[in-house]
């Protein structure tokens, strides 16, 4: 994290699980401390001078151990309520030191890891700590003077030995207030770190929601395309069919069955083609670019749309130009929806219309799907719709062109070229 997001970050307070076990483990150390005091008076080992009566032995005992009990709840009054109560307590010369240290450690170190203001908690323990210094200070300067004669009989070192016990007590104050200063700044960087890495995976698992959520809208989109491809041709196909069946039917019966059999035969490429959709999609973690039952449609079945269409009664021919290279499925089939579309909106929509032209053109670096007719449009063009929607998104999904419009002299065209990928190229 950056120091701006460091210095925004306020730890939370702690939970009750933690409040438990401050409360636990403040009135342990404070058992713990009487014991002490209990060993110091028992030894007779008044480091600071003649002690104060019992009760008030255990007063400043208490007073400076048992706020532990809110150290991470209210660190900053804790850690000022400890220090003024261990100045205290050594300026009356209370004789239990051993505890009473460790919890000003602890409490400046709480200071340091749950301190919720950065700013407030630094100059907090900046100011305990030389605080601190001044009164070791002070107290060097008020005892000096009461140093027996023979206390140092036996320094046998270079250093004078006032000199030497001064500066030995500033380098042991200086590493106990110094480790408790880097340890709690230690313990709120790791804490914030993990609240990092916390909202990093939150923010990460909203991403993948949010991909799995479009993936699942895309392929609804993608089933949505095929659906309509596939109901829309063989539906219009079939109603073509029909209706021929229902002009000739008194007429020329033999024609007429002709019709109900194609019918018939598109019912079932229909069905087909729809059992196989639904198999990919029930294929769940299967192959879904895999074939089905008949294989996925493509290129090489443009020539069956070809004559459905000229047995719906329009004069249809196709065309294939340039050697014919291998395509990637996607791409056949991209290209067979398109012609499929294109064939479908001549049989719906082209009024009078009595030519399809389908052609495939395999040039040098791309394939060329190419179907006019001489009709006219029944009505306004809907460029909106499904179906010419569906040919846009297809054609750009790989990164093609189409052209959709009426062409010159009468008609419609609807041409589609789709670049080749480098192994299908050709040289030019």
């Amino acid at each position: 994290m950056t120091s701006e997001i460091l210095a925004e970050w306020r730890r939370p307070g702690p939970t009750p699980e933690q409040q438990r076990f401050d409360v636990y483990a403040g009135l342990a150390a404070t058992v713990l401390a009487l014991f002490s005091l209990t060993l110091a008076r028992s030894t007779g080992a008044f480091l600071l001078g003649p002690p104060p009566s019992g009760p008030e032995q255990v007063f400043w005992t208490i007073a400076v151990v048992l706020p532990l009990i809110w150290r991470r709840r209210f660190p900053a009054t804790v850690t000022v309520v400890i220090s003024a109560a261990f100045i205290a307590a050594q300026a009356r010369s209370a004789p239990e030191t051993q505890l009473s240290g460790w919890a000003l450690f602890a409490a400046l170190y709480t200071l340091g890891a749950w301190g919720r203001d950065r700013r407030l908690s630094r100059r907090l323990r900046i100011g305990v700590i030389a605080t601190m210094f001044v009164w070791l200070g002070v107290y060097y300067a008020t005892t000096i003077g009461s140093i027996p004669p023979d206390a140092f009989a036996r320094a046998v070192g270079p250093v004078p030995p006032v000199l030497a016990a001064m500066v030995s007590g500033v380098l042991v104050n200086g590493l106990y207030f110094g480790f408790a200063y880097f340890f709690g700044e230690i313990a709120w960087l790791a804490a914030s770190r993990q609240h990092d890495l916390r909202t990093q995976a939150e923010q990460l698992r909203r991403s993948q929601a949010e991909v799995r959520e479009h993936a699942v809208i895309g392929e609804r989109v993608r089933i949505a395309r095929e659906l309509h491809d596939v109901v829309a041709h063989h539906v219009s196909v079939m109603g073509v069919q029909a209706a021929a069946a229902r002009r000739v039917f008194d007429k020329d019966p033999a024609k007429a069955r002709t019709a109900l059999s194609a019918i018939e035969e598109t019912a079932r490429t229909a069905v087909d083609e729809l059992r196989r959709m639904l198999g990919v999609l029930r294929a769940g973690d299967a192959d879904p670019g895999g074939p089905g039952p008949a294989g996925p449609a493509g290129v090489d079945q443009i020539a069956a749309l070809v004559d459905r269409a000229r047995e719906a009664g329009l004069r249809a021919t196709l065309g294939v130009y340039g050697d014919p290279a291998p395509l990637p499925e996607s791409l056949s089939q991209a290209a067979y929806r398109v012609a499929q579309e294109a064939v479908t909106n001549v049989l719906k929509h082209a009024t009078g219309a009595t030519v399809l032209d389908v052609r495939i053109r395999y040039l040098a670096h791309d394939v060329e799907v190419d179907v006019t007719d001489d009709g006219r449009a029944a009505g306004p063009v809907n460029t909106g719709g499904m179906g010419l929607i569906g040919m846009r998104e297809r054609v750009a999904t790989h990164g093609g062109s189409l052209e959709v419009g009426p062409r010159t002299g009468g008609g419609w065209r609807v041409r589609a070229r789709f670049p080749l990928p480098l192994t299908a190229e050709r040289p030019a």
